[in-house]
């Protein structure tokens, strides 16, 4: 076997002086003079993130949850020159589905650690065992364990599924499901492309009303709970992707701050844990379990996964502008043909309650069989809600075992 090839167990073991060099960095935060009051209209308010600040400084054990980790089986193995790090849960229950789940920005493949147990062992779970999946949680290139990267063009999620089906083959698996969210959800449906005798069927979360680039969403042709997310997809677009713009177009400015401060790299991923949960959670502690939230940002301080996933957005954003750029041109290479596309693997949706995606949007065609909406919940459903999750992954895949 090809060196490279091999699948190599891991353990992690963040250095004790990364450890102290963080809390020594918390404690010495130069915050601002203008505190800008205590809503979260101008972003996050001063007085809610030193109190989240002193937490991660001094409540929050990071050795605890290490340990909590390295229970979970976990490899790396390197893949068109990419380390990529995986947890690998086995079911115990025969003929178990694999399952490739994949996270998005800004998260690692810790989002989904409420969700083993149930999926893998569905009969610990008051489930039916016919429901078993084996569990593969890679984490994006330039995310959590896998990064860094070691060359620019991992932003591609059409790389990255390549990388995705790799990995699959590695693991010796002939058929497998994903389930995926955000960017997440992007290579999932590369994967379909790419993989459509292997890939069993596709579930997905965190997807949006569109483009965010792209033009709003005309709000008088939709009634209802549609209308409703449409109204709030077109806020989004106007107030609240700053953080897009920025890593879209200069990633690397922002990569001295998410890289120098801990507080710069806390209050930019808190924002959105904010913004995109449930929106009857006034907190994001109370949208999230808080320690598990503070794993996250903790594991993007130490692998500086700030600056790595920044340029992936960057990479993804050009290539997606190349994309259309071929489309308007008339070259039909990136997949817009006139031709009727081949039908791939069955997709289902769930729509969580801070979510935007819409149905007719979606699936103009009508050819999604799967669609779920849940009045709770929004985009990070692991975290938030992973009984609702793992309900409708269990339903979704049912009929395709």
């Amino acid at each position: 076997m090809n060196e490279n090839a091999a699948l190599r167990s891991y353990r992690i073991d963040i250095p004790q002086s990364d450890i102290d060099d963080l809390h020594e960095r918390l404690g010495r935060t130069r915050w601002p003079d203008y505190p800008a009051g205590s809503d979260w209209s101008r972003g996050v308010p001063a007085g809610y993130l030193r109190g989240l600040a002193d937490y991660w400084a001094n409540g929050f054990d990071w050795r605890a949850q290490e340990a909590r980790l390295n229970e979970i089986p976990q490899f790396t193995t390197t893949i068109d020159g990419q380390d990529v790090h995986f947890f690998h849960v086995r079911s115990p229950e025969p003929g178990a589905m694999p399952l490739v789940m994949t996270h998005g920005w800004p998260s690692s493949s810790l989002e989904f650690l409420e969700v083993i147990g149930p999926l893998t062992d569905p009969s610990a779970h008051g489930g039916d065992p016919a429901d078993a999946f084996e569990l593969v949680l890679p984490s994006l290139p330039g995310y959590g364990l896998s990064a860094p990267v070691g060359e620019p063009g991992w932003g591609n999620l059409f790389r990255v599924a390549q990388a995705w089906s790799e990995l699959v083959t590695r693991l010796g698996y002939e058929r497998y499901a994903v389930q995926a969210t955000d960017a997440g959800a992007g290579v999932a449906g590369m994967l379909a492309m790419i993989d459509p005798t292997r890939v069993v069927g596709v579930h997905l979360t965190g997807t949006t009303a569109g483009m965010p680039f792209g033009p709003p969403v005309d709000v008088d042709s939709l009634e209802g709970d549609d209308r409703e997310r449409a109204e709030r997809y077109n806020a989004y677009q106007q107030e609240g992707i700053g953080y897009l713009h920025l890593q879209a177009t200069r990633p690397q400015t922002l990569s001295y701050a998410l890289t120098d401060s801990p507080v710069a790299q806390l209050a930019w991923i808190v924002e959105k844990f904010k913004e995109w949960t449930d929106p009857s959670a006034e907190l994001p502690e109370d949208a999230v379990d808080r320690d598990q939230l503070l794993t996250n940002v903790s594991l993007a301080w130490f692998r500086q996964a700030g600056s790595s996933s920044a340029h992936a957005t960057y990479e993804g954003m050009q290539a997606w502008k190349q994309m259309l750029a071929a489309q308007d041109s008339g070259d039909h290479s990136w997949g817009d043909s006139d031709d009727e596309a081949p039908a791939g693997p069955p997709t289902g949706y769930a729509v969580f309650a801070a979510d935007t995606t819409i149905r007719s949007i979606a699936d103009p065609q009508g050819q999604i069989g799967h669609w779920s909406t849940f009045d709770r919940g929004g985009h990070f459903p692991a975290m938030e809600v992973p009984d609702l999750l793992v309900q409708d992954v269990r339903e979704f895949y049912r009929p395709l075992r």
